[in-house]
């Protein structure tokens, strides 16, 4: 009996000073970082409860005190359930977990210890499991409950009564970047339902043999374009395939060797047929007639050259450019061999026109021109070039005449307008991209906005800015999508719907370049400004349409997975600059949300035409900035000659008093965003009532968890996105754009997950959606190389489709 008593003490005496420990670990560390953010003008919570803790884990060291320890256990977590009700910024599970979780535990812990005590009360040990057993039940349903998603909205239901709108004629090919000229990615087939999309099974698989590994690899962003029985594939280096669109067998490849240093990706292809092009007269098609390439492939290469390819053999068109390539480089200025400038969208073709665009470095004065050109599809002959350093130049343009250096680019898909023979080009800014004291009258005016030109010409017709003076690198992302969107009194008008790295969708008349929807032009945030920075005292914020992922931060949005790092997020957030939208970018750390990296980036949108439902997938990253001037910067190493990637880094930016900018993603010590989650959602928007209709969170933590390790966990927490959605008539919305590996489908109407494939790696191109001509076989293809920042690629295309037999439902 004596030993049992003895032995059962010495476990007590174990448990208490283990609890003893874990309590002064938990409460000194609380006590260190609740005084520093104390300190900052923040909350006095975590310090306070640090001191409890300290104080509980003497209370249970000293024998005898036991229930006085039990009643400040019990004050501790009552009033943090409280604090936790009134400080999170919302009643919801993600704000409420870092905040709860392990005061649940220590208080949970404190139950079981006092149930082990013999100096307690029977009565009280007896309680005290109970609620320790009953915590520990709580803390298991809680970690269960993280693998069911959270963070979404379910907004206004559609009317019963709807009646769907009447739906243009829709092409059988995929012939533009967002499958038609429009760039709605809608696809009018509904062979695959949201019944039997579930038995959606792998058809084909192609293998494009891209490099994988090594400097300048790349990132697959590519949508394959389908012509006929066609597809046609590039990789990020411009390794064109044709692929028989029902078997997946290689036709033929191509190799052009394109190499470049950054941004190295190819996002499609465009495509001519020169006997389908109504621009040109009878005499003109009859002339080509006994030509190769009469239906040609047209590439924007990394290497910074333009080639086109008989779309049935594979072979450089003899009478394009110089024996099938243009050179791009010509004129623009130092690209250092397209290191500096290269196209990173793909030819959009305009009758026998194809309209170039391209990135530019934006790191310093002097880059290579921002200019726009358009070539002849036949020839490769320069047409026009719109300069906006010289708006006044011949079309076309002097064939020796340097265009203007360092004026705003256009890096994004441009749309063509042929009704109204426009093309529409989504700019970034001239360089540098975080200061802009010295720019000029020119940069002010056409940067980060959306400009209609002739579509003959090269010549503005009308310009419509989105940010003003922009030194948040918040460049127009994405194509401009056309689209008849309802205004205030009814009207249909022909639009424009533009989304942006803010958060903010646009609508547009394509007419005029005038508002669709309600903008309000309103105050912003102007000092503290950097150095000789004169900003814009005024930002449009579009009010008429929802904004995504755009709510302000506060020290009480603050996020973590544990109370610990939620504590270390808010001692960054208070040591930061933080005005809301738009903090002026300054020698001191601020912060800049939404990021550079979106809200809405590059992939764009997808509209349902038969319902006027509109849907955008974002990523919601917060960054820490800083610019920092020469002195401080000589105690960083900085090139001119590489860009490092963020943490840590400074990214050269020469401009003004200022040698670069240092960029971190605003995170805790376990590489978790500090912002609440969802970090990535999809969301469905009603263009006739310019409502949310649903938005749920998008992708696991699966291939991504702390410490940037596979969890291995399938917690559907909404990481970041990219790419872009694609829509059917029949109600489905494919997505592939998630950190953790999978082709999903959800229910448009709902956001519903219906049916999820694993791909070998992240994939962040849009899903092409085709019917077989030979066959009529619906097949969902995503081309799978690896997300932007994934250790895992592949150089996979990969065709879904229903087995044979099964029915539409």
């Amino acid at each position: 009996m004596d030993n049992t008593a003895n032995h059962r003490s010495r476990i007590s005496d174990g448990c208490r000073i283990a609890f003893v420990l874990i309590s002064l670990a938990v409460g000194l560390a609380l006590v260190a970082g609740g005084f520093q953010l104390v300190t900052l003008g923040g909350s006095f919570y975590y310090f306070l409860a640090g001191v409890a803790y300290v104080a509980l884990g003497a209370l249970f060291l000293v024998k005898g005190r036991a229930s006085w320890a039990l009643s400040l256990s019990v004050a501790i977590f009552v009033a943090t359930v409280l604090w936790a009700l009134y400080d999170a910024p919302q009643f919801a599970f993600w704000p409420l977990l870092p905040r709860l979780m392990v005061p649940a535990i220590m208080f949970m812990l404190s139950l079981l210890v006092t149930a082990t005590l013999p100096s307690m009360p029977s009565s009280t040990r007896q309680i005290s499991a109970g609620g320790g057993v009953a915590l520990l039940l709580g803390v298991v349903v809680t970690l269960v409950e993280m693998f069911s998603p959270h963070g979404g909205i379910q907004g206004e239901a559609l009317d019963k009564a709807r009646v769907a709108s009447a739906v243009p004629p829709q092409p059988d090919d995929w012939q533009f970047y967002g499958r038609n000229v429009s760039g709605t990615r809608y696809v009018p087939y509904t062979q695959i339902t949201p019944r039997n999309v579930t038995d959606l099974k792998v058809a084909w698989v192609y293998h494009t043999g891209r490099r994988t590994r090594g400097p300048g690899a790349g990132v697959d962003e590519n949508t394959p374009a389908q012509i006929g029985s066609v597809l046609y594939s590039c990789t990020p280096e411009n390794v064109i395939s044709a692929i028989d669109a029902d078997s997946g067998k290689q036709i033929w490849r191509f190799d052009p060797h394109a190499h470049t240093a950054e941004h190295v990706s190819c996002r499609g292809v465009g495509y001519y047929d020169i006997t389908k092009d109504d621009s040109l007269t009878d005499e003109d098609r009859q002339a080509a007639a006994d030509q190769p390439c009469q239906q040609r492939i047209l590439v924007s290469a990394v290497d910074a050259r333009l080639f086109a390819l008989d779309a049935h053999t594979g072979q450089l068109c003899p009478g394009f450019g110089d024996n099938g390539y243009v050179d791009l480089k010509k004129n623009m200025g130092p690209t250092e061999n397209s290191k500096r400038y290269h196209p990173t969208a793909l030819p959009v073709v305009m009758g026998h026109l194809a309209v170039i665009g391209g990135w530019v470095r934006d790191i310093v004065h002097g880059e290579p021109s921002g200019v726009v050109r358009a070539y002849d599809t036949r020839t490769g002959a320069l047409a026009w070039a719109w300069d906006v350093g010289d708006p006044d130049s011949p079309v076309p343009p002097d064939a020796d005449k340097q265009f203007t250096l360092e004026t705003p680019n256009v890096w994004a898909v441009p749309t063509y307008d042929k009704a109204l023979n426009q093309v529409y080009l989504p700019t970034g800014n001239g360089p540098p991209d975080y200061w802009g004291g010295d720019r000029d009258a020119v940069k002010n005016k056409f940067g980060a906005a959306l400009v209609a030109v002739d579509a003959t010409t090269g010549k503005t017709k009308w310009v419509r800015q989105l940010i003003h003076h922009d030194v948040w690198d918040f460049d127009l992302p994405s194509q401009p999508v056309m689209y008849d969107v309802t205004n205030a009194k009814g009207e249909k008008i022909p639009s424009l719907i533009q989304t942006t790295k803010t958060g903010h969708i646009f609508v547009i008349d394509r007419r005029t370049g005038d508002f669709v929807t309600p903008v309000e032009e309103r105050a912003v945030p102007t000092t503290p400004a950097a150095q000789g920075e004169h900003l814009s005292p005024t930002q449009p914020f579009s009010v008429g349409m929802p904004t995504i992922g755009a709510d302000p931060l506060s020290e009480q949005s603050m996020w973590g997975v544990s109370t610990f790092d939620q504590l270390y997020c808010r001692i960054m957030f208070k040591n930061s600059v933080y005005e809301g939208p738009f903090t002026p970018p300054g020698e001191k750390p601020y912060i800049e949300w939404p990021s550079l990296l979106g809200g809405m980036n590059w992939g764009g949108i997808s509209i349902d035409e038969a319902n006027d439902i509109m849907f955008v997938n974002d990523m919601r990253m917060p960054l820490r900035m800083m610019l920092v001037n020469h002195e401080d910067a000589k105690h960083y190493k900085i090139s001119t000659d590489e860009v490092p990637g963020f943490m840590g880094t400074l990214r050269p930016q020469i401009a003004g008093p200022y040698s670069g900018v240092r960029i971190d993603i605003l995170q805790s010590p376990l590489q978790v965003p500090c912002n609440t989650p969802p970090f990535g959602t999809m969301s469905a928007i009603d263009l006739r009532t310019k409502k949310l209709l649903w938005q749920v969170p998008m992708g696991t933590a699966e291939q991504l968890g702390p410490m940037g390790i596979k969890s291995h966990l399938p917690m559907p927490m909404g990481m970041p996105t990219l790419g872009g959605p694609t829509t059917t008539a029949s109600g489905l919305l494919f997505f592939a754009g998630t950190q953790d590996y999978y082709l999903r489908a959800l229910d448009s109407m709902t956001g519903k997950e219906l049916w999820k494939a694993p791909l070998p790696a992240g994939a962040v191109a849009a899903p092409l959606i085709y019917k077989s001509p030979k066959t009529g076989k619906e097949y969902v293809v995503i081309s799978v190389g690896g997300a932007s920042h994934s250790p895992d690629v592949a150089d996979d295309v990969i065709a879904y489709a229903l087995p044979e037999g099964t029915t539409a439902q």
